[in-house]
């Protein structure tokens, strides 16, 4: 079992979302600069040559709009993956981009399908579930905040317009469902307070003393030096206490005596 983490933002959270949008926008400049297309290395489906687009269709876009609408949700959407789900970060991402792909080849139209919205859709449904199921109050405050920024997106899981591949929505859509309970143990840690911990005794607890049994608020007495507390042992709590005053006198020195000095 994976080891459960805390929340620490790291520069890795952030440096390789931007690396992996920056190689779709890499990928469309080459395109542009020197006047290739390269939707051929898209996914084809139900062809043994359209298997290459399982790996580079996510980094094809058609236009300029095409990869601008990708790139932003795919940069909010890892740098989440990567700080709430550091742990699981990696599998999430290659075997999401793989998988949505292979499936995509098996239920896509016969076209060319790119673009990298099908690894949208996966990260959108992997975090929206995971944290509705992991039970974790960060985790689900990530999900409602994925819900009111792509909610949107579900509209697209369905043919509503023949250019856009709804089966590519739809196949990242499912893995990313399936994600979220294959990888149901790795989360961050649920973090406890001290009264929360199996271990805790009351009796310990340096705040807990300063109540009595009927939970009334008493002020702790200061501590005493070991001498001390002996003699208050053998006299009793409740004794009188003998308190010793010590006064120090000067006299004053009148002025032309101070002269004289």
């Amino acid at each position: 079992m994976a080891k459960k983490q805390g929340l620490h933002f790291s520069l890795s959270n952030l440096t390789y979302p931007l690396l992996l949008v920056f190689s779709l926008w890499l990928v469309f400049w080459f395109e542009v600069r020197f006047g290739v297309n390269l939707s051929r290395y898209g996914v084809y489906p139900q062809k043994v040559e359209g298997l290459k687009g399982i790996l580079f269709s996510p980094f094809i876009h058609s236009s300029l709009k095409h990869l601008f609408n990708n790139s932003i949700p795919l940069l909010v959407l890892t740098t989440a993956l990567f700080y709430f789900y550091r742990n699981v970060r990696w599998q999430v991402l290659i075997f999401g981009l793989l998988l949505t792909g292979a499936l995509t080849w098996i239920i896509g139209r016969p076209a060319y399908h790119i673009g990298a919205s099908g690894v949208v859709y996966m990260l959108t449904s992997f975090l929206f579930f995971k944290g509705i199921l992991s039970k974790h109050f960060q985790l689900i405050a990530l999900s409602l905040v994925v819900v009111f920024l792509y909610g949107g997106l579900l509209w697209f899981l369905f043919p509503v317009d023949e250019a856009i591949s709804w089966e590519g929505h739809l196949s990242g859509f499912i893995v990313g469902a399936v994600f979220s309970m294959l990888f149901k143990r790795n989360i961050v840690e649920t973090k406890k307070y001290l009264w929360e911990q199996d271990d805790y005794n009351p009796e310990e607890d340096p705040f807990m003393q300063h109540f009595d049994a009927d939970g009334n608020f008493i002020e702790k007495p200061p501590e005493l030096p070991a001498e001390e507390t002996s003699e208050i042992g053998e006299r009793g709590i409740n004794a009188p206490q003998q308190i010793k005053v010590l006064y120090t006198f000067k006299k004053k020195i009148p002025p032309e005596e101070e002269e004289t000095l």
